[in-house]
């Protein structure tokens, strides 16, 4: 076996720009690419799951981590994409949605305070204005000192309360900048228009769906699929298959979760591992409701099942529900989402009951009606998070790093980012290699 190999592990979307541009084998897990960043299709008439559009264009497109829309592309990401599929923009539209009132306000709450009562504005921005910001060593703290008691009793409490699966009291402040605050915006919010405001406003998606834009890439790549990897030897240089192969390195770029590749190098530093939360996606095609939103998605701080967002893949696009309900536009792709935390994967049981649970609410909201199809995705590693204070996540790193093992993208890189930047990171790492044309 040739010792001065270099693999990619994982074919996901930063996997697959390294791929791409330095000619490394990848080692894809499933039978196909992408990761959670690509889509597949469902027909009404057999449930199956398809790779690519069925010929009787009776199927529902979804994706596999729910809606996955391209924010903050750059000329270089957006030339990049290009190469392979054409783009479509658009302008975000999300809201909070207050579920017991029946209540929508458009995101960013804190900049359309124009939508509460007057007296209750009045108490927000006395707040917000009376505040000083200290060190915040927690989310729950950060929260409480950028928007003040009642603004975090109203939403953003209750909401990250779902969305880290309770962890926002004990993690360490994160993605601050998607919860931009300027109180001349809340001001102004308050008074007389609707600030727009925020992170994310514009996005872009593939026309063909976002599985044509990995298909295409993936072509340019040398991909070994169904190679599930079980452990590293960092020793002997070797890794092992769950179907029981083996091959030898010289240097590996990971893009598999941080805390499961220390796990299978078997490898320890004396920190405790940083959380992450799992998240589990039901996706439903219905008849569309006499309610429902045309928002893209929606944030939910109140649902009783347990979700925090709702998502509307066919508010984005109606190339997501059949061809034949195209025209009339009464179908409707939904996506929803709910946290647990560290893996904890509910049973088959819990998930009928759960399933049950979210369709019942959706159609007492009015979102839908008649259900034609349900199916859910496992995300395991979903979301990280850092403890106050930790050096987990900068050990691990170091210390694969050590043996020659390079972690790269979301969950490899154990951060958030989106499908740009991971792509400009596969195009930064790919430059530094000397590989990037």
């Amino acid at each position: 076996m040739d010792k001065n190999h270099t693999f990619i592990l994982g074919a996901g979307i930063t996997g697959l720009t390294v791929g791409y541009h330095s000619c490394f084998p990848i080692i894809e897990a499933k039978d196909y690419p992408g990761g959670i960043c690509s889509s597949y299709y469902l027909r009404t008439k057999d449930k199956k799951r398809l790779r690519k559009p069925s010929s009787d264009g009776k199927a529902y497109r979804f994706e596999n981590g729910g809606g996955h829309w391209i924010f903050g592309a750059d000329k270089k990401i957006l030339q990049f994409i290009r190469k392979f599929t054409s783009l479509k923009s658009y302008k975000r539209r999300s809201a909070v949605y207050f579920n017991k009132k029946k209540f929508y306000v458009p995101y960013p709450l804190q900049n359309n305070l124009r939508f509460f009562k007057k007296e209750i504005i009045n108490k927000i921005l006395k707040e917000l204005s009376s505040k000083s910001l200290g060190l915040s060593t927690t989310k729950e703290k950060w929260l409480l000192d950028n928007f003040g008691t009642i603004l975090c009793k109203l939403f953003f409490f209750p909401f990250h309360s779902l969305y880290t699966a309770n962890l926002y009291k004990r993690i360490a402040p994160q993605d601050t900048f998607k919860s931009p605050i300027d109180i001349s915006l809340v001001i102004q919010g308050a008074s007389h228009e609707i600030i727009s405001g925020g992170y994310n406003t514009d996005f872009v998606y593939p026309v063909e769906g976002l599985n044509t834009l990995v298909d295409r890439i993936s072509n340019h790549c040398n991909i070994l699929y169904n190679k599930r990897l079980v452990k590293i030897d960092v020793k002997s240089k070797n890794i092992y298959f769950s179907d029981g192969s083996t091959k030898s390195y010289e240097r590996l770029i990971s893009t598999l979760s941080l805390n499961k590749m220390m796990q299978m190098a078997d490898l320890a530093i004396d920190e405790r591992p940083d959380p992450y939360t799992s998240v589990l996606v039901l996706n439903i095609g219905a008849v569309r409701g006499k309610r429902c939103p045309d928002e893209h998605w929606l944030y939910i701080p109140d649902s009783k099942s347990g979700f925090y967002r709702v998502g509307f893949y066919s508010n984005v696009d109606n190339s997501f529900i059949p061809k034949a309900f195209r025209k009339t536009n009464n179908r409707v792709a939904i996506y929803v989402e709910r946290a647990y935390r560290d893996g904890h994967k509910p049973s088959g049981q819990e998930l009928k009951a759960y399933s049950r649970s979210v369709i019942k609410e959706l159609k007492h909201w009015a979102f839908v009606e008649n259900i034609e199809i349900i199916d859910s995705t496992w995300i395991d590693v979903a979301y990280t998070w850092s403890w106050p204070n930790s050096k987990w996540k900068e050990h691990a790193l170091e210390i694969l790093k050590k043996h020659n093992i390079h972690q790269l993208g979301r969950y490899g890189g154990w951060k958030f980012q989106g499908i740009a930047d991971s792509i400009r990171e596969g195009l930064a790492f790919s430059s530094s290699l000397g590989k990037y044309e």
